[in-house]
């Protein structure tokens, strides 16, 4: 089996709201896949369509070469609305869960305890779930994701919070997973996740495809030409020097990123602002996924789209 999850031309709508248009999606199997984008760009409708808990208006979904729901025992699924049964112990619970995807046997109590250890909760497994945090709840029902040893493991906004420490937790689980052959697709729009642990990234936008690559061609394809300057005066308009194109506040110690012209010639521009401007420092810089996709949002749907995209990151 090539694909692990393909959807062909799958359209989604609610009302008047076009939620999934044209969708095409290839997840080979082995990959750490990313399924990026803002908030209400199409990430949760798209999994629960993977996952059939809702279908298509039209379009083509195949999981694990049948359907989700045939080959559910193979998937682990941790869905963006967190529930787990509250009064029921948590020891119980990620045994249910596990005894549902078909997982028994006296192995099982030792598994469910080294995982709660895994995850830094030794001591909670009689306690009853409504006794946790949210984010305690939420790193338990991670584990029924995963405590059925799965092939195919889909989370949708894994990290959403967690402070950074269980944050740190769950992604190493995930990197480990990944390493042991399992392919996993995680949603998320906090993109500087994704690129700390992805090897594949897909890109949504308002329900439509941006970019769809392995990381690293994402970056050397999509590298528009960033330049990040450190002026004495952070008031001075940079657009006025040719082959800068915008200039916008850089997350990156306060400086300012230029977005320069394709055509142009970073070096001779650099060379040109550091002659004529005094600088604390200038230099080129790596772009970030969300730089990225934000220049694509602006290719496909025009610089006012990607303005509203940039607020939206930014207020994430």
């Amino acid at each position: 089996m090539t694909h692990i999850i393909e959807l062909n031309q799958v359209y989604k709508t609610f009302g008047e709201t076009k939620a999934v248009t044209n969708l095409n999606l290839q997840i080979p199997k082995g990959v750490l896949c990313g399924f990026l984008g803002p908030n209400g760009a199409g990430k949760s409708t798209t999994i629960r369509i993977i996952m059939s808990i809702i279908h298509a208006d039209s379009g083509d979904v195949n999981v694990l070469g049948t359907s989700a729901l045939a080959a559910k025992d193979q998937i682990g699924y941790l869905p963006e609305e967190r529930g787990v049964y509250r009064k029921m112990k948590v020891g119980m619970f990620i045994r249910y869960v596990a005894n549902l995807k078909g997982v028994r046997g006296h192995h099982l109590q030792k598994k469910i305890d080294d995982w709660l250890s895994r995850i830094d909760l030794p001591n909670v497994k009689k306690k009853r779930c409504e006794e946790l945090s949210k984010g305690m709840q939420q790193k338990a029902q991670f584990l029924t994701a995963i405590i059925h040893d799965p092939s195919l493991i889909i989370l949708d906004e894994p990290f959403s919070g967690l402070d950074p420490v269980n944050a740190q937790i769950i992604g190493g689980i995930i990197d480990e997973l990944h390493a042991s052959g399992k392919t996993i697709l995680f949603s998320t729009h906090v993109l500087q996740q994704a690129e700390e642990i992805c090897d594949r990234i897909v890109m949504i936008d308002k329900g439509k495809k941006v970019i769809d690559d392995q990381i690293e061609t994402v970056r050397s394809t999509f590298n528009p030409n960033i330049v990040q300057v450190l002026p004495v005066n952070l008031e001075m308009d940079f657009t006025s020097f040719d082959g800068v194109i915008k200039q916008f506040e850089s997350k990156r110690n306060g400086a300012i990123d230029l977005h320069l012209d394709s055509t142009v010639n970073t070096t001779d521009v650099i060379q040109t602002i550091a002659s004529n401007i005094k600088l604390h420092s200038i230099k080129t810089v790596q772009p970030s996924l969300t730089e990225i996709f934000i220049s694509q949002v602006s290719a496909h749907q025009g610089s006012e789209a990607a303005e509203e995209t940039r607020e939206q990151l930014n207020n994430e």
